[in-house]
């Protein structure tokens, strides 16, 4: 059984700091590309960032409204993935999940998500 459990969401200050980790389990961790999407309640989902299968020589890909500020990075021998969010803003208030990849022959999707961490970020 795949499973994705979030932790170290919480309250922060305007620019203050947070570390996100996702802990995999289920499938062969080190094969797949994670990614992190977030959502505001009554809004919809928000892509963050992604990591190829090896991020020592694979890819790293952000959205442009946390490029500079966030990095995204994984532990294949710990199955872990982690989001190091930096200077945050009161706009990246938001359940925070994490997803795996999945490849299709008509394209990528994610087939799998985690539970949310919630970050509040507010003076």
């Amino acid at each position: 059984e795949v499973q994705l459990v979030e932790s170290g969401g919480g309250l922060v200050q305007p620019g203050g700091s947070l570390r996100l980790s996702c802990a995999a389990s289920g499938f062969t961790f080190s094969s797949y590309a994670m990614s992190w999407v977030r959502q505001v309640p009554g809004k919809g989902l928000e892509w963050v960032s992604a990591v190829s299968r090896n991020a020592g020589s694979g890819s790293i890909y952000y959205a442009d409204s946390v490029k500079g500020r966030f990095t995204i990075s994984r532990d294949n021998a710990k199955n872990t993935l982690y989001l190091q969010l930096n200077g945050l803003k009161t706009q990246d208030t938001a359940m925070y999940y994490c997803v795996k990849e999945a490849k299709a022959a008509w394209g990528t999707y994610f087939d799998y998500w985690g539970q949310g961490t919630q970050v509040t970020v507010s003076s």
